[in-house]
């Protein structure tokens, strides 16, 4: 064991067994300060010359490390938040279950925490629900207790400004080498504290592609249901960091695998239960897929487009049992978006900007089916068109629709207002000829009448 590297016990969790840091010098690290944020060396610097410990943590350590651009930078410091404030104009307080300070630079704001420390019931605010979830955690300590407060130990790495080192107390280094994704702590319990942590363990294990440690994974397939007590407000804004990271579809994948998607989204689940339709896994796979791709080439990803994907068999399997009760289509479709949107805020919520968007979408489905006359021109210019066209198109590739009428508006988007309006007229009705009279032969009849 390396000279101030911590005890992992015979689960493979990191316990505290003595507070002296492994000390990684700058020859022995990969980090450069020319890969950092200027605002972040700015923070760092200027907490220390007015006499604080500061140091980068979390995220933006593991990812330079890894040779990877941090999306943002976070910074730790022996500094109370008030202490914070007063050295940062340009700051803001913020959170309640654990003060964070917010240094405005333009559009990059740069977030500075004090130390973390355990409850020693002298200073601080520590509360615990019944079912051992954190409620609030204004307790302050110091670098030796704030270590021991974190996730995993790749995510407890402290780069140090005064000599350009990197701190460990948990053995993530090595564990950053060895590609393991490892808690500190008993599993079980970190979980319970915060189940949020287990969609966490997800995330980073699909976006670092490390392994989860044996002790860590048995533990979230015990602990998932711990997930139902989370917040339904709380829990999309995970979803986004979930689905939103370029890995949705392997994402997708994991969470199921453990038993997580299930309780963030149970309508959805349910319809992937069922072995003799094939469709909804293939809709979801296919929406996801296309996402990252998106993403891969630097394209935006709308919220919206992939939650309609998720809730589109559970939409359509109610909207027609209601058209099988004598309902108009339109109206069935309308009251069984209503009805899903419902009951999946119970789970997870999605913002009224966001379910009136997947409305949208759904309901303009139905529209694509008349391409007679007008109503072709006025789809085309909703706002929410593109999106409920690609819908469309990822419903004909998986085999919701005929691929006919994705073809259909595909050429109709493409060719010159005089062919789109040759497509948009009614089909012709022809009259039956009748037949002709034969004016030879009855003009003979006359005429032998006459003689």
């Amino acid at each position: 064991m390396l000279p101030g590297s911590s005890k992992v016990a015979k689960t493979g969790a990191v316990v505290d067994s003595d507070n002296s840091p492994r000390k990684y010098s700058r020859s022995e690290h990969n980090i450069s300060r020319s890969q950092m944020s200027e605002n972040a060396l700015k923070v760092l610097y200027r907490l220390k010359k007015s006499g604080y410990e500061a140091y980068l943590v979390g995220g933006c350590v593991r990812d330079l490390l890894l040779g990877l651009e941090p999306k943002d930078f976070d910074v730790v410091t022996d500094a109370s938040p008030e202490q914070v404030r007063k050295v940062f104009r340009n700051c803001r307080l913020i959170g309640r279950r654990f003060r964070l300070a917010h240094v405005h630079f333009g559009r990059e704001i740069i977030e500075v925490a004090t130390f973390r420390g355990a409850d020693n019931g002298e200073q601080g605010d520590h509360r615990v629900h019944e079912d051992g979830r954190l409620l609030r955690d204004n307790i302050f300590g110091t670098i030796e207790d704030d270590v021991w407060r974190r996730d995993f130990t790749v995510n407890a790495l402290y780069y140090n400004i005064r000599d350009f080192s990197v701190l460990d107390y948990t053995g993530g280094m090595q564990d950053h080498t060895a590609g393991v994704l490892r808690l500190i702590g008993e599993p079980t319990v970190r979980y319970k504290e915060d189940p949020v942590r287990m969609l966490r363990a997800v995330r980073f294990s699909v976006k670092l592609g490390f392994k989860l440690e044996a002790s860590c994974e048995k533990a979230l397939f015990e602990s998932a249901h711990t997930l139902q007590g989370i917040p339904a407000a709380r829990l999309y804004d995970e979803a986004l960091k979930l689905f939103l990271s370029g890995k949705a579809l392997q994402t997708f994948e994991m969470l199921r695998h453990y038993g997580l998607f299930a309780i963030l989204f149970p309508q959805t689940e349910q319809c992937l239960a069922q072995e003799k339709n094939d469709f909804p896994r293939m809709f979801v796979a296919k929406a996801l897929e296309n996402s990252d791709k998106r993403i891969a080439e630097g394209k935006s990803v709308t919220p919206y487009f992939f939650l309609s994907a998720f809730l589109w068999e559970s939409v359509q399997i109610l909207a027609k049992q209601k058209i099988a009760q004598g309902e108009d289509d339109i109206i069935a479709y309308q009251n069984a978006a209503n009805m899903v949107l419902s009951q999946q805020v119970k789970s997870l919520t999605i913002p009224k900007r966001v379910t009136q968007s997947m409305r949208e979408v759904w309901l303009l489905q139905l529209r694509f089916h008349r391409r007679v006359g007008v109503k072709p021109f006025k789809l085309l210019s909703l706002p929410r068109f593109r999106a409920a066209y690609d819908f469309l198109l990822l419903r004909a590739q998986t085999g919701d629709v005929d691929i006919e009428l994705a073809e259909w508006w595909t050429r109709f988007q493409a060719v010159g207002e005089v062919e789109q309006k040759k497509m948009t007229r009614p089909p012709r009705k022809y009259k039956k000829n009748r037949k002709k009279r034969d004016v030879t032969k009855q003009d003979s009849a006359v005429n032998s009448q006459n003689e």
